[in-house]
């Protein structure tokens, strides 16, 4: 199981981490930061240390577009006889879309070897070993988990939410940790191989759309 350690060991820029994370599960809490249970997909941890079998998969800002969040309110009005507009609120949902430009197919050139306590690995950019900007999931690891997962799973968001978190001064304080967690559906994913590569890996286009369960 990962823990807050490794998964500052994970983040690249800034200390801030990926915009998004996939997830079979809701965030746990651990030195009082939400974190993904299970074991990293894809790396030499997954299926070892943990029985249950719970993965999450970090996906790449390497050329990602604007994440567009759209707000539906789902609700019943109907136009009393006074003329005045009732209505009967349900709830709010939310669609997410974004899209990949030359994202590379895969992360490492094989299953990375992320230490379990820090969330490091040995293989870096500068001798190829590395493929994305910062060691998140390339486009096949992302396909593979769109057909794994049929109905929905959870996904993490990291951006600036602080009013996720309070109100007082502590609040302003969370920019290194997911401030949004929804369970959601994949209602769209297309890709198209913009170029293929010579022994490490292809390039890829992608556009997902997400949708609240």
């Amino acid at each position: 199981m990962v823990d807050s350690t490794y998964m500052s060991g994970r983040n690249r820029f800034g200390g801030r981490p990926q915009a998004m994370i996939w997830a079979d599960n809701p965030a746990i809490f651990d030195n009082d930061q939400l974190v993904p249970p299970g074991t990293e997909r894809y790396s030499d941890l997954a299926g070892i240390s943990d029985t249950t079998n719970n993965e999450f998969l970090i996906l790449s800002d390497h050329n990602r577009d604007a994440i567009n969040f759209a707000n539906q309110r789902i609700e019943q009005r109907k136009r009393m006889a006074n003329g005045m507009m009732r209505s009967y609120y349900i709830g709010d949902k939310v669609s997410v879309t974004t899209a990949w430009t030359m994202l590379p197919s895969r992360s490492y050139f094989r299953r990375p070897d992320f230490d379990q306590s820090t969330g490091l690995s040995s293989y870096s950019k500068i001798n190829n070993q590395e493929f994305t900007a910062d060691g998140g999931a390339g486009g096949a690891e992302m396909l593979r988990w769109y057909y794994d997962h049929t109905g929905p799973f959870w996904v993490y968001f990291s951006y600036d939410r602080f009013t996720n978190f309070g109100e007082d001064d502590a609040a302003y304080q969370n920019l290194n940790e997911y401030a949004q967690i929804i369970q959601m559906y994949i209602s769209a994913f297309e890709y198209s191989i913009v170029k293929r590569g010579r022994s490490n890996y292809d390039m890829w286009n992608i556009n997902l759309t997400l949708e609240e369960v």
